[in-house]
């Protein structure tokens, strides 16, 4: 009777020292401070950028507008911007966009509806970017239109056309820009700017430009 008693406790001590470790270990992971259940942390996304695409971007001829106006779905339409850089819109008629942000747009045209609209609430966005083009001509690689964005340079746009020929008359190249309906000649010196001399400026471009390159 006793030496049964003695392999008992034997063998309670032999199934003791196997699971204490086990238990152990699962002890230390609940004592972690990192979670195999717990969801990654993702970088939250901020509002920012997505404020600033909206108002950053300034519409353009041929862009294609979404006006939607809450509740008032014959207000609602697409519009093209036209070449005189106006829209029309129900009740507003014709307005002047170029130049205009989406946001600013969107406060013009809900200002103009308000003696027709209770509290007009208006959304605009850019369905189609047309208008965000300049065209090159002269001794290039070759000539066409090209599209751009806010922070294009003439010197990037005359590489993405294959360079400059031979004859190319380097420091003679200029931009045809309209301001305020006039049109004048910015001067480009290509010779200089690959110098990086003093002076020397690689122009950013503007929507309609035209680069002449004798």
């Amino acid at each position: 009777m006793r030496k049964a008693k003695q392999q008992m406790l034997l063998a309670m001590a032999f199934l003791f020292g196997m699971t204490a470790p086990l238990a152990k270990a699962q002890d230390k992971d609940k004592k972690s401070p990192v979670s195999s259940s717990e969801p990654a942390k993702l970088p939250v996304k901020g509002t920012k950028a997505d404020e600033q695409s909206l108002t950053g971007y300034t519409i353009g001829e041929q862009d294609v507008l979404d006006i939607v106006v809450w509740r008032e779905k014959e207000l609602s339409a697409q519009v093209v911007v036209r070449p005189d850089g106006k829209i029309t819109v129900p009740l507003v008629n014709e307005i002047y966009v170029i130049g205009m942000t989406p946001l600013q747009l969107q406060e013009v045209l809900a200002e103009r509806m308000k003696p027709f609209v209770n509290a007009p609430q208006v959304t605009v966005s850019v369905r189609e970017i047309n208008s965000r083009k300049v065209y090159l001509i002269g001794h290039v690689g070759h000539e066409g239109v090209f599209r751009i964005n806010s922070s294009t340079t003439i010197s990037e746009i005359i590489a993405e056309a294959g360079g400059l020929q031979p004859f190319a008359k380097r420091n003679k190249i200029y931009i045809l820009r309209n301001v305020d309906g006039k049109q004048v000649m910015l001067p480009f010196n290509y010779n200089a700017f690959i110098k990086n001399q003093e002076n020397s400026q690689d122009r950013l471009l503007k929507p309609g430009d035209k680069i002449v390159v004798p």
